[in-house]
């Protein structure tokens, strides 16, 4: 076999192969029997037909169809592997050439593009000051009363923050809308995010009472058509939060004294801030690394992660009971800024993925079992699946090179990373290489610190693959 492969950008490229008859015969022989099976020629047992009856009673032209369907996916690998190209979509594939004198073909295909990297040893990058104010952790500290608070009814209206037990329903010409129609449900008046107009028709209303009003529905099979609900409440309840004293600090938590909690609650407040700050850190890193280097992005691929990514916010804002309109005007977008941040994304993202696989190639970053076994056990838990099963599926679906290219990004990232030069806005050097998963700071000779980068590089992966943004973006 023969093959020459032509730069049509620095993106794709298209690949001409020659197969020579007798390469191609092995092919053509194993069609002739195939189909020998499945014919029946009086005269002939099954499976016994000459291929010059064959010729006559299929035509040559539909066995060499198939032998070369057969034979072309091993002949297209081959030629990618012969000329170190690495696709990434289907290739448009056109039959040239076949018969006596052999099999040609050509095939259009987007690949990886070879990238040159700058150098990446001492890169710079800023991210902001970690903040803790007394308001973030009495916010904390709320919460947890609220988890312990009680509820008690009360003979007057509802307000702002009650709980109420409500019956609701939906109607559009007179007709139960599917899905909206709810008996006995308790919610609490001000939370939102369920029907546009319902906290405002609690507001004031008390137990016994019942109201109707208009609204247009923002999910579903009607989303954006106007319905009729009515509400009826039948009780109003208080929330009763306990005291702020020592005596709440221990039954809400392992400590003797408010003091001790909210030390507690700010702590693990600055772990929290540390992760974020090291994702800051670890996008700003990647960011001044492409800031300094030109990377080819295919079009095609642009496009498909552009509609995947689409799809999936349009499937989220669904579920969190929002139409597309609602959410661009919370956000301040409109829908040619949300377009363009979104592509923006995208090609970040693609970009990213293509410059920590150079990376990883070039510092010859290997991947073993026990890293293999931990992403797919943390990948199972997410889902909520059982982590054998979940290999299973990973293996039989043939999942696996994926999953080791994410494992190797990581680590390319992490080891990126670590090797920057990162400070805060107040110029001090932020520790990244022995942070923990946890937040916490490990000691330089805790050989457990450098997975605290590893992790916060796996979470940088996981977006760089869906195209989900960052915090800080």
């Amino acid at each position: 076999m023969k093959s020459a492969v032509e730069t049509l950008s620095p993106t794709r490229a298209k690949l001409t192969v020659e197969v020579p008859f007798e390469e191609l015969k092995p092919s053509l022989d194993a069609a002739y029997k195939q189909i020998a099976k499945q014919i029946n020629v009086p005269g002939f047992r099954r499976g016994k037909v000459p291929p010059a009856v064959i010729d006559r009673q299929v035509g040559r032209e539909a066995v060499l169809d198939q032998a070369i369907n057969d034979l072309l996916p091993q002949k297209y690998m081959e030629a990618l592997q012969s000329n170190s190209l690495e696709p990434l979509a289907q290739p448009e594939i056109e039959v040239t050439k076949h018969g006596e004198e052999g099999l040609e073909f050509t095939a259009e295909v987007d690949v990886k593009p070879e990238i040159t990297l700058p150098d990446y040893d001492a890169l710079e990058a800023t991210v902001d000051d970690i903040t803790i104010t007394d308001a973030d952790v009495e916010e904390q500290v709320q919460a947890l009363r609220e988890r312990f608070a009680t509820l008690s009814d009360v003979e007057r209206p509802a307000a702002d923050g009650d709980f109420v037990v409500i019956d609701l329903t939906a109607t559009r010409d007179g007709e139960v809308v599917d899905g909206a129609e709810l008996t006995g449900m308790s919610y609490q008046v001000g939370r939102g995010g369920m029907i546009d107009g319902l906290d405002e028709a609690l507001t004031g209303m008390a137990a016994g009472d019942e109201k109707t009003f208009e609204t247009e529905l923002v999910g579903g099979d009607l989303v954006g058509q106007s319905v009729e609900v009515r509400v009826k409440v039948s009780q109003v309840q208080e929330q009763e939060l306990p005291e702020l004293d020592d005596d709440f600090a221990q039954e809400a938590s392992e400590f003797d004294t408010v003091a001790e909690l909210n030390d507690d609650v700010r702590e693990r407040l600055g772990r929290g801030k540390r992760l974020e700050q090291a994702a800051a850190a670890r996008d700003a890193v990647l960011e001044a690394l492409l800031e300094k280097m030109e990377v080819p992005i295919p079009e095609g691929i642009v496009t498909d992660e552009l509609n995947a990514r689409r799809q999936s916010i349009e499937q989220q804002i669904a579920y969190a009971g929002m139409t597309m309109e609602a959410y661009l005007d919370e956000q301040g977008q409109t829908v040619e800024e949300f377009e363009a941040d979104l592509e923006r994304r995208v090609r970040d993202a693609v970009a990213a993925q293509f410059v920590l696989d150079a990376i990883a190639k070039k510092e010859a970053i290997g991947v073993d079992q026990n890293e293999l076994t931990q992403l797919m056990v943390r990948r199972a838990q997410q889902s909520g699946e059982d982590p054998q099963a979940f290999a299973n599926h990973m293996f039989e679906h043939n999942h696996i090179p994926e999953l080791v290219q994410e494992i190797l990004r990581g680590k390319a990232l992490a080891q990126l990373v670590e090797g920057a030069t990162v400070t805060d806005g107040s110029g001090n050097r932020v520790e990244l290489k022995n942070l923990r998963p946890d937040g916490t700071i490990g000691e330089p000779e805790d050989e457990s610190g450098s997975d605290g980068a590893a992790e916060a590089a796996d979470d940088a992966v996981d977006e760089a693959a869906d195209g989900e943004p960052s915090e800080q973006e």
